[in-house]
């Protein structure tokens, strides 16, 4: 009985969108917290005292980053063959591509984290 699931490298494709996500994500909730800053300064002259679509905005922008981190560590252990990875296979792009989003998705997580961070530290807008 032939097995009838598409083999793991044929079915994942390697693709960049993947590896713009999470800065992207990251260039959006920058643009996001400032916007909310600015429109909260200007109507009401402080921040709210719990700044609910700050804090959603912020979960969203979170889950996607960490959402597109595990999609790319699921597809850096693809099987393949052992390092040292120096042929040009779809196999080794997969990896590098997916290795690469990894770490732009912790450096987004972290860089999310430290534009929410204003908002807790800073109650008006001085």
């Amino acid at each position: 009985m032939k097995d009838e699931r598409p083999r793991t490298k044929e079915r994942v494709k390697v693709t960049l969108w993947t590896l713009i996500v999470p800065p992207t994500t990251w260039a959006a909730h920058f643009l996001f917290s400032y916007l909310w800053a600015a429109i909260s300064c200007a109507k009401v002259g402080k921040f709210a005292t719990f700044p609910t679509l700050f804090v959603v905005g912020t979960v969203i922008a979170l889950i996607v980053i960490a959402a597109s981190g595990w999609i790319a560590w699921r597809q850096s252990r693809v099987p393949g063959d052992a390092p040292p990875h120096q042929d040009s296979t779809d196999v080794d792009r997969l990896r590098f591509l997916a290795v690469s989003t990894m770490l732009l998705a912790g450096l987004s997580f972290v860089a999310v984290i430290y534009t929410a961070l204003p908002v807790v530290f800073i109650g008006n807008c001085r």
